[in-house]
């Protein structure tokens, strides 16, 4: 592959997702699962993918947690993923647990192609992501009626292989820039560690076109004899998408409306952005059967919106989850304790914060990912940053974030206003620079400075 191409590739996804080549036991103890922390666990089963796992589990959990599995891009990894993406953090507001696989062949691409890849039970790595899926819900418990995947470029195409061959294991997905199960399909054996996953160029072309018919078949082999419910699908794609053509977005919609039995013929329509465009299949609400997205204008550089996926999954629960071991508590003394008269005014704490910035760059572009701690609560943030290099914001997400000159205000989205005292926020942008991409070195959130973390 030349360096020209893998370059491309760097740049291809919001998490620097690449697609340098798309792909492709006894159950024993792993290691308990740190707090705030991924974890890697090195034995969970039947692995004949020979995949890493890597486990996220929140502080505090709901009785039966649901479980969400996030799968990498091309040349990604376990932990890029947990870096790059909202996954994590929404899943310690929300109580669910994350599943973060990880290929280790070269390219670092899933198997997707292989017919044992494209079988329910076949030996490569769908078999190896549901024994890890089994592994944690034998581990805690979880909610077996609630077990969902997401992924990005080889991951989404995975995500879509996952939900055709194991519809009764998965209950949903969200596809970011993927391509119809089955798609990818060639002749050849399943990759294994140290070789790289089959490219399909006619499927990543777009010249792969079927009726809804013939793709909703091709997806029913998958598990031949399933009769049982078909998991609801969510598919994100960019219009200009040249490394996984857009006429892979509307293949598939034809299977997945096919496979539930729904008109392919949109329900709804409307624009939740100003460059995208949402069709809804089956039904009008936010948990459609199907439902589709396109960023208008944008290639296979897609912002991964994990907060929108996961209301699409049903993963933003408002319940309050408890916690995953007992908390000590204090008994409340047997007499008042003396109280100290309220000063007539309390002066207001200063803000203290801290900013990592880590960015991931190529020739002329970047992606930047942010995480914000703040020692007071906040009910809504703006943190502002002057960029020294002249470099411009291209695309933004879990934020809402303005630039004029060199000066860039980033705002909270909906759904990340408040934070706790102590806790943090994420969120990331794309921008261009023009060969030099110094990062900032003074962010004011709410009008106090930050200190770089």
């Amino acid at each position: 592959m030349t360096s020209s191409l893998r370059r491309a590739v760097a740049a291809a996804t919001t998490l620097a997702l690449g697609i340098v080549g798309l792909a492709a036991a006894a159950l024993t103890t792993a290691p308990a699962a740190q707090a705030a922390s991924l974890v890697s666990v090195s034995s969970f089963g039947s692995n004949p993918g020979q995949l890493g796992m890597s486990l996220f589990v929140p502080d505090s959990l709901p009785a039966k947690p649901a479980v969400l599995v996030a799968v990498h891009y091309c040349t990604g990894t376990a932990q890029a993923m947990y870096d790059g993406s909202q996954f994590d953090e929404l899943a310690t507001r929300y109580g669910y647990i994350v599943i973060y696989p990880q290929a280790n062949r070269s390219g670092s691409c899933f198997d997707v192609s292989s017919s044992e890849a494209l079988r329910h039970g076949g030996a490569s790595d769908p078999t190896s992501i549901v024994s890890m899926v089994r592994y944690v819900q034998q581990r805690y418990t979880t909610d077996t009626s609630r077990v969902f995947v997401t992924g990005v470029s080889s991951g989404a195409m995975m995500t879509q292989v996952l939900l055709a061959t194991y519809p009764d294991v998965f209950a949903a997905g969200s596809a970011f820039a993927g391509v119809p199960a089955t798609c990818f399909a060639t002749s050849s054996p399943p990759p294994g560690t140290g070789s790289q996953a089959p490219w399909n160029s006619d499927c990543s072309g777009g010249r792969l076109v079927r009726t809804g018919q013939q793709w909703g078949d091709l997806a029913r082999a998958a598990y031949p004899g399933y009769t049982g419910a078909r998991p609801r699908v969510q598919l994100w794609h960019g219009s200009q998408d040249t490394t996984l053509s857009y006429v892979n977005h509307g293949e598939a919609i034809k299977q997945w409306t096919n496979v539930l039995g729904v008109s392919a013929t949109p329900a709804s329509t409307d624009y939740p952005a100003s460059n995208q465009v949402r069709t809804r299949y089956g039904a009008t609400g936010d948990r459609a059967p199907v439902e589709a997205i396109t960023f208008q204008n944008v290639g296979h550089n897609l912002p991964v919106d994990a907060a929108a996926a996961i209301h699409f999954l049903g993963l933003d629960s408002t319940t309050t989850p408890q916690p995953t071991t007992p908390q000590p508590t204090t008994p409340a003394p047997t007499t008042p304790a003396p109280t100290t008269p309220a000063p007539t005014s309390s002066p207001t704490p200063a803000i203290a914060c801290s900013v990592a910035y880590s960015v991931n760059q190529w020739n002329t572009g970047f992606t930047a990912n942010i995480t914000v701690k703040s020692n007071v609560s906040l009910n809504g943030w703006t943190l502002t940053w002057t960029w020294p290099s002249g470099q411009v914001v291209t695309q933004a997400w879990s934020s809402v974030t303005t630039q004029t000159g060199s000066f860039v205000s980033a705002k909270n989205a909906a759904w990340n206003s408040s934070i706790p005292a102590g806790g943090s926020f994420q969120f990331g942008l794309n921008g261009s620079h023009t060969g030099t991409n110094t990062a900032p070195t003074n962010f004011v959130l709410n009008g106090a400075p930050c200190s770089r973390g």
